[in-house]
């Protein structure tokens, strides 16, 4: 029995683009920006994401957890993510 290889579409283009900057040790510690994208797609993400982010700075047990819980968000909303955590760039990759 064979089985026939899943043929996969191209990825399609992101929908949108979104940066989550931390802004630094004093609340509100972050900022969402975007370059393109449907602008309602982009502020629905923006507050679901700092819903999640607004108390927590990087260094905060629970922020890895509620970064996770960000790439996913962006991932099922196919929008570019990055993160500008204010540390070197091998630091802060996507993901």
């Amino acid at each position: 029995m064979s089985v026939a290889p899943e043929v996969q579409a191209p990825p399609e283009p992101p929908r949108g683009h979104a940066r989550v900057v931390y802004l630094g040790p004093v609340a509100p510690h972050w900022e969402v920006h975007s370059e393109f994208g449907d602008r309602a797609l982009i502020e629905e993400f923006r507050q679901r994401a700092l819903a999640r982010l607004v108390l927590l700075p990087p260094h905060d047990p629970q922020f890895r957890r509620n970064r996770e819980r960000v790439v996913r968000d962006a991932e099922r909303e196919n929008i570019a993510l990055e993160w500008d955590l204010g540390l070197p760039e091998e630091d802060s990759a996507t993901g």
